[in-house]
């Protein structure tokens, strides 16, 4: 009985190890959330004008897409990643990549969500690393 119920518990486990993170699905994306989409505007017109020192703001987001999936299981990462990408027209004219994170379960207690964003071209101290590359 003690091998069999190691096996049930082992060959999931085992599984997911060698899977590695799982791609993502359109169907359950939460990259066009329109709450999602406000934080990313009303949090990138902050940071333009308290670090970047730009009047700039995000006038359109679109084309936004899955790129990747990591997925809460138990044994290997408490918070699921849902990584996203999307084409942002600035108020300036330019249009530039983004890419972005929604994690959760996050905040207190494991309650809500942490959203985290890099414009391509506006992160001069690689916060998100060269070219945003942390968030692809």
């Amino acid at each position: 009985m003690k091998r069999v119920l190691a096996a049930a518990v082992a060959v999931p486990l085992l599984a997911a190890l060698l899977a590695g993170p799982a791609q993502a699905s359109g169907s359950d994306s939460a990259c066009g959330d329109p709450a999602v989409l406000g934080f990313i505007t009303s949090r990138f017109e902050y940071r333009a004008a308290q670090y970047l020192g730009q009047d700039v703001s995000i006038f359109e987001i679109r084309k936004m897409a899955p790129s990747r999936f990591e997925p809460f299981t138990r044994y290997i990462s408490s918070v699921e990643r849902q990584y996203c990408h999307a084409r942002v027209t600035l108020t300036d004219g330019r249009e530039r990549p983004m890419w972005y994170v929604i994690e959760r379960p996050w905040g207190f207690a494991g309650v809500g969500r942490n959203i985290e964003f890099c414009i391509g071209g506006l992160d001069p101290w690689h916060v998100y690393g060269a070219r945003c590359s942390s968030l692809r």
